[in-house]
């Protein structure tokens, strides 16, 4: 067996690392010289992310438990530590309750809370004796009412309650929880919202920033959570989302 890579620099594990937040998360841990595990389902570019950052990828399928608990013990086993783990899996649905179907619904669910309750389970389980951070990534629109969010919403609500209950159960061990609630970002995945000029406009207009966001804007509050000189920040819940979730301008 090849013994652990003793580089002390520090190791962080990215889930949904090919997303346009997890990529954009890669990016600006590779920049500070991090070692990096990423792990995604889209394995092509998954790969061609990890020989460019000179990371150890993963494909996976994050709503599966075993999954995640495999790839967590392969991130310790490559370098001997485990420093802190992001989840930016997630999925977007927007429907009233009455247009959306079971099979949707369970999708929601599983692509966001089921993915962070796992990585929660396994990451907190590897975690338990040197201590570490754990960013999950719920939405603005979990914090304010906003019509045909239902299923998103309720999703990313329960990462908030995962996220506050998580960081009590594991603080005295010294691992940290926190989670980002963005408002609109523009990804590939928001990018029927965001090429439609009437759609952007409107979603513009619901920011007191006067602008939507951009994948580096939430990157930059993971990295800030992820960081070990954040030693004394857990259960929060950071608001990235250009006062949408706690502003009214007009």
């Amino acid at each position: 067996m090849t013994p652990p890579d003793t580089d002390p620099r520090s190791h962080y594990l990215v889930f949904g690392a090919t997303g346009g937040i997890g990529e954009s998360l890669c990016r600006r841990l590779a920049s500070r010289e991090a070692q990096l595990t990423i792990a995604g389902r889209n394995i092509e570019k998954l790969q061609l992310l990890a020989d460019e950052l000179h990371a150890a990828a993963y494909p996976i399928d994050a709503t599966r438990f075993d999954e995640v608990e495999a790839c967590v013990q392969h991130a310790i086993q490559l370098h001997g530590r485990l420093d802190g783990i992001a989840n930016c899996v997630g999925s977007l649905l927007l429907k009233p309750a009455h247009s959306t179907s079971e099979a949707e619904w369970f999708s929601t669910i599983a692509s966001n809370l089921t993915t962070a309750f796992a990585v929660v389970r396994s990451g907190c389980k590897a975690m338990m004796n040197a201590g570490g951070s754990i960013v999950l990534v719920s939405s603005a629109a979990a914090r304010i009412g906003l019509a045909n969010h239902e299923a998103i919403a309720a999703a990313k609500a329960g990462i908030i309650g995962l996220t506050l209950s998580a960081a009590a159960t594991y603080g005295p061990r010294r691992i940290r929880v926190n989670c980002v609630a963005p408002g609109l970002v523009r990804t590939s995945m928001t990018s029927r919202l965001t090429a439609n000029e009437v759609s952007l406009k409107a979603s513009t207009a619901m920011h007191p920033l006067g602008r939507i966001g951009e994948p580096g804007d939430v990157a930059a509050a993971i990295e800030w959570l992820l960081s070990p000189e954040q030693s004394w920040v857990t259960g929060q819940v950071m608001g990235i989302d250009g006062g949408l979730g706690s502003v009214r301008s007009r």
